[in-house]
């Protein structure tokens, strides 16, 4: 199973069109908030099962603030991650997965690439599309394949 995680597109998702480019066919694309308003280009864009949370830019948006999903045998808890405080650190947001039984945590927010495989428990962010804060600040997103075996392999991907 092969999954694309994108973050903070802030309403600018044209990157994404040059994801699509290079990693489809997948079998589902996540995406940890702050669409404003693109969740339905974004769905159309995918063509493939579409999990996504509303952000804290996601002001009058009907989307969920959480989602707890199973795809490829793994549990994921998806968030923005502002309301667990992950400018400042990631124990609350892992806390939380912990508490919800999650496999994978993923949460954005930071607009930085974060991958945290822990023991019983992963944690990542996927970057931003559209904003990136990490340097250099190139637009990032992840792909996470789940092989055969059961067993999560995680790509952070940039693109140039």
């Amino acid at each position: 199973m092969k999954v694309v995680i994108i973050s903070d597109t802030h309403g600018h998702a044209r990157n994404l069109k040059a994801v699509i480019d290079r990693v489809w066919p997948v079998d589902a694309l996540i995406h940890c908030g702050d669409v404003e308003g693109e969740e339905d280009y974004i769905e159309q864009l995918a063509g493939c099962p579409l999990y996504v949370v509303a952000g804290n830019n996601d002001y009058f948006s009907g989307l969920a603030r959480e989602l707890e999903f199973v795809l490829g045998g793994k549990k994921i808890f998806l968030c923005h991650g502002h309301s667990y405080g992950v400018s400042m650190g990631m124990e609350r947001i892992r806390e939380e997965g912990q508490s919800r039984r999650a496999d994978i945590v993923m949460y954005g927010h930071t607009h930085r690439p974060y991958l945290e495989v822990g023991k019983g428990i992963t944690v990542l962010n996927p970057g931003s599309l559209a904003y990136p804060r990490q340097f250099p600040r190139d637009p990032s997103y992840m792909v996470m394949e789940i092989d055969s075996d059961g067993e999560t392999h995680f790509t952070t991907c940039y693109l140039k």
